[in-house]
């Protein structure tokens, strides 16, 4: 029998049971701007159940066991025919089931459906983030199908459906369907146009066969796939379904499942095909412009994700000072650790401000709102995806060594916390997007300016960085060299003044003396002592 040798004291208790959208103060304001009146309180109303069901034990364990089994590649049945197929752990289906009846793949058709999906994004990614690959590709795929209405016509209700339905079977037979994609190959990556996949056209019209591979195909169980293959015209997007009307299988190769750092709930495949039908999306030749507008739609989703795996690592780590006592005071209370929650806290802010406003400029979809997204996403995706992991390590750091411990769940979000910044282009590819906008399309960044000039007069700080960034922009020598630079400055500027619009004093107060005035370090924890750190933290803290 073994004796007692300690009474365990001063440890945090675990952050659940709890309403992970309703105690997101950052979160329940944006929703409050963005949306429409007569739809608010309904989206409040399904934004915190999901809340609940978010911070429930059940539905965490789900992210933990979806994690600890990772998803398991069959080629071929007992007999030895190829079935090429996927098996998760349960928890994995029920993580998607619920992702997809909240409504996660149904922005396009209702009334504020951006702005209440991105809050739905931000909330589930802090369950488990690998389940929300395959509803990100979903959703995304609705506007490059919309290239075809007859497609759009026949997929759209599928996609936007509410209902789950796992089973491989023709879709005309389904209430739902989901889609991944296939765009890069082994000896190209982002340089698409490098792809060597052939389409052959068959003798019904709009219908090739597709032979070559993809190097990367993440949720290779959906129903249907776009990917990107050579037609005679060059570069096209063409639309593979699993299982074909006949409910035989589409020749769909898996070769083995990538062995990632994070995301490992979720399957990322090499696929190849070989006589795959398709089915042409678009016009041959115009790949790239089919598909522009998925490829932006979830860019933004890597905006989402990275602001929601932050938030939740804030959140561990301000509970944990919350409740832990050192030399005789709170954590929390202590100033150094104050000044480096304030910091972080800024940052998952400035990131969770940024992405509802990218999500309601999808809602508005005017002229003015589509030439600031076209700058704006790329920005965004490439400075809050780069930031999500020097916060979520700093954020273990606060829980000590308990946060290198798996069970305390910081691990997987360090993990985690790369993935977006790759996925959908690379920093260097956002940062040359960005150029690329900024030489051929001079309304966006009229867009960009006025958006950030409603904000102009407020704080003398960000009136210079405006001023600093519009000198950059007038020096074109050594362009691409500075792409990065230029892009860090534009999205820093973008958020200064989205804080200074609609965040507390306190919040946007600091946020432009660090960021924009100079008055911070590399590292976090180094705000100026004199700002109101005490209320930033505060409001971090869920409640």
């Amino acid at each position: 029998m073994a004796g007692s040798t300690h009474t365990v004291s001063n440890q945090a208790p675990p952050l659940v049971g709890y309403d992970v959208y309703t105690a997101d103060r950052v979160l329940t304001s944006a929703v409050d701007r963005h949306l429409p009146p007569p739809v608010l309180d309904e989206a409040h109303g399904e934004l915190a159940a999901l809340g609940r069901a978010s911070g429930s034990a059940q539905v965490q364990e789900w992210g933990v066991q979806a994690n600890e089994h990772p998803p398991r590649l069959r080629t071929h049945d007992r007999y030895g025919h190829r079935v090429d197929e996927v098996d998760f752990h349960p928890a994995w289906h029920r993580l998607l089931g619920k992702g997809v009846a909240a409504g996660l793949t149904a922005a396009w058709n209702r009334p504020g459906g951006h702005v209440r999906r991105a809050a739905a994004f931000l909330v589930w990614t802090q369950v488990e983030a690998g389940n929300l690959c395959p509803l990100s590709m979903t959703h995304a795929a609705v506007p490059a199908l919309r290239a075809d209405p007859a497609l759009a016509g026949e997929w759209e209700p599928r996609l936007t459906s509410t209902i789950y339905d796992r089973e491989l079977r023709p879709a005309h037979l389904k209430p739902s369907a989901l889609f991944g994609m296939g765009m890069t190959e082994k000896q190209g990556g982002s340089d698409v146009r490098a792809n060597t996949t052939a389409a052959t056209p068959l003798a019904e019209a709009g219908t090739y066969t597709l032979t070559g591979h993809k190097w990367f195909c993440s949720a290779p169980m959906s129903d249907g796939f776009l990917v990107l293959a050579q037609a005679e015209e060059g570069l096209t997007c063409f639309l593979v379904p699993r299982v074909l009307e006949d409910g035989s299988r589409n020749p769909f190769l898996l070769q083995r499942l990538k062995d990632k750092l994070g995301n490992r709930s979720n399957a990322s495949a090499e696929v190849e095909f070989a006589g795959t039908w398709a089915r042409r999306v678009g016009e041959e030749g115009r790949g790239v412009r089919t598909i522009i507008d998925m490829v932006a739609a979830t860019r933004l989703d890597c905006v989402l994700g990275s602001a929601g795996l932050m938030r939740q690592a804030v959140a561990q780590a301000v509970h944990h000072c919350t409740h832990r006592e050192v030399f005789g005071a709170k954590l929390v209370d202590k100033p150094l650790m104050r000044n480096v929650l304030a910091d972080l806290a800024l940052e998952s802010e400035a990131a969770t401000t940024l992405a509802l406003r990218l999500a309601a400029a999808y809602d508005d979809g005017g002229e003015q709102e589509r030439a600031l997204l076209r700058i704006a996403v790329p920005t965004a995706k490439y400075w809050v995806t780069k930031r999500c992991t020097p916060v979520t390590v700093e954020a273990a750091e606060c829980l000590g060594g308990n946060g290198y411990v798996e069970e305390s769940g910081l691990p997987r979000l360090v993990r985690e916390s790369p993935l977006n910044s790759v996925w959908e282009g690379a920093g260097n590819v956002q940062a040359l997007d960005v150029l690329r906008v900024l030489q051929r399309e001079p309304q966006a960044l009229n867009a960009y300016l006025q958006e950030v000039g409603r904000a102009r007069g407020a704080d003398h700080r960000l009136d210079g960085a405006i001023k600093g960034l519009l000198t950059e922009l007038a020096d074109l020598e050594g362009i691409e060299a500075r792409a990065r630079r230029l892009t860090e400055r534009l999205a820093l500027v973008l958020q200064g003044s989205l804080l200074v619009r609609f965040a507390p004093p306190e919040v946007a107060d600091a946020f432009c003396a660090a960021r924009l005035g100079g008055d911070g370090g590399a590292a976090f924890g180094t705000l100026p002592h004199t700002l109101g750190l005490a209320s930033v933290v505060e409001r971090a803290r869920p409640v």
